[in-house]
């Protein structure tokens, strides 16, 4: 007596290894798509600064800089909740020709906000970084306060007209020189690329299946017939 195919076992492991195999092609879907973000970065450092009107140019203007000439004494800006360095405070935010500025940050210390100064503000230069929109589960905004940077939001309250562009210009300059508590930054171009080593794990875990599927095929249907009990053969 031959023991029947193991379908069961099949479409578990079948299902299994699909799974497996797709989740290591999108981690090297991943890494073929960190690459390219690090070497556009790497290559944006060199360029020089263009105007705000080139950069609305660029299909991908993220990590390019920008001359920004928009005088922010006269503009408003709103404030987003943030940490910096292990600090609390706050970054200002402000508008210049349709795009969010994060001018830099204020420590919770610090309870002045910026005032118009006498001279001229010079041109400063910012840095253009793509970001996401925020989950459902940030808390809303109290009046010109925000807890997460919610573009489409901050721009309506800064009175910006069109559509937003799903970038941020960061300061890397201050707009206020005259005033040292605000800290202009742009976020650090560090990208973690662990995703050749996530794909192996996948692909590794998938060849286990296999090997596991393969040894108990074959235990399987080496084994003869279950023997029968005593009460059975006596009879």
């Amino acid at each position: 007596m031959r023991r029947r195919f193991p379908w069961g076992l099949t479409i578990v492991c079948v299902v299994a290894l699909g799974l497996l195999i797709s989740l290591g092609s999108w981690q090297v879907q991943r890494l073929q798509w960190k690459q390219g973000l690090i070497a556009r970065s790497e290559a944006a450092t060199t360029l020089p600064p263009v105007s705000i009107e080139a950069l609305a140019q660029l299909p991908d203007p993220e990590f390019r800089k920008a001359v920004l000439t928009c005088d922010f004494q006269n503009q408003p800006f709103v404030e987003l909740q943030s940490i910096h360095d292990g600090q609390a405070g706050v970054r200002l935010i402000s508008a210049c020709e349709g795009w969010l500025v994060d001018l830099g940050f204020v420590a919770d210390t610090v309870s002045t906000r910026p005032v118009r100064q006498p001279a001229a503000i010079p041109a400063i230069v910012a840095e253009a970084r793509r970001v996401e929109a925020p989950n459902g589960f940030a808390p809303p905004p109290e009046g010109n306060r925000f807890y997460a940077r919610d573009t489409a939001a901050m721009s309506r309250v800064l009175g910006v007209q069109g559509a937003v562009p799903p970038y941020v210009l960061f300061a890397t300059g201050s707009a206020w020189p005259q005033w040292q508590a605000i800290e202009p930054s742009a976020p650090p171009a560090a990208f973690s690329n662990n995703h050749l080593g996530y794909a192996l794990t996948w692909f590794g875990l998938a060849l286990a299946v296999i090997a596991f599927y393969i040894v108990l095929l074959r235990r399987r249907l080496r084994t003869g017939p279950p023997a029968k009990d005593t009460e059975e053969s006596s009879i």
